[in-house]
């Protein structure tokens, strides 16, 4: 399991816009300027996380994005998820294996994913702006 930039950008956005997160939508522009990332790169991200219907957006002279939860409602695993798509350790407990009747490895590694799923669905934004 890696956490990519994809990952890490997506912790990064909802993490200022929980910073910012006073009822009005926040640009682009101003996010990208705060976690020093670029705002073509940074459009994948915001996708990703209204995709998954983890933030709102809107178009216009005051568009920009808002969270649609308060911080502490979201957990880290549900907005890393988001951007990854998994974060499973190995890829045969995503898409299943021909062998997982004999595997004697396969008990390890779903122990493993529970022990990371659980950890980062433990901690939500609120507890990373502490």
């Amino acid at each position: 399991m890696m956490i990519t930039t994809k990952g890490r950008n997506a912790l990064k956005v909802m993490l200022d816009l929980a910073q910012h997160n006073d009822g009005n939508n926040v640009s682009l522009a101003d996010i990208s300027d705060r976690v020093k990332e670029s705002q073509k790169y940074l459009e994948a991200t915001v996708s990703s996380l209204s995709a998954a219907g983890l933030i709102l957006s809107a178009r216009g002279k005051s568009g920009g994005y808002r969270l649609v939860r308060q911080p502490e409602e979201y957990n880290v695993a549900e907005i890393i998820c988001a951007a990854e798509g998994t974060l499973s350790p190995v890829s045969c407990l995503d898409v299943g294996c021909s062998k997982a009747g004999g595997c004697l490895t396969l008990p390890l590694w779903r122990e493993l994913d529970d022990v990371i799923m659980n950890f980062l669905r433990s901690k939500t934004l609120a507890d990373l702006l502490k």
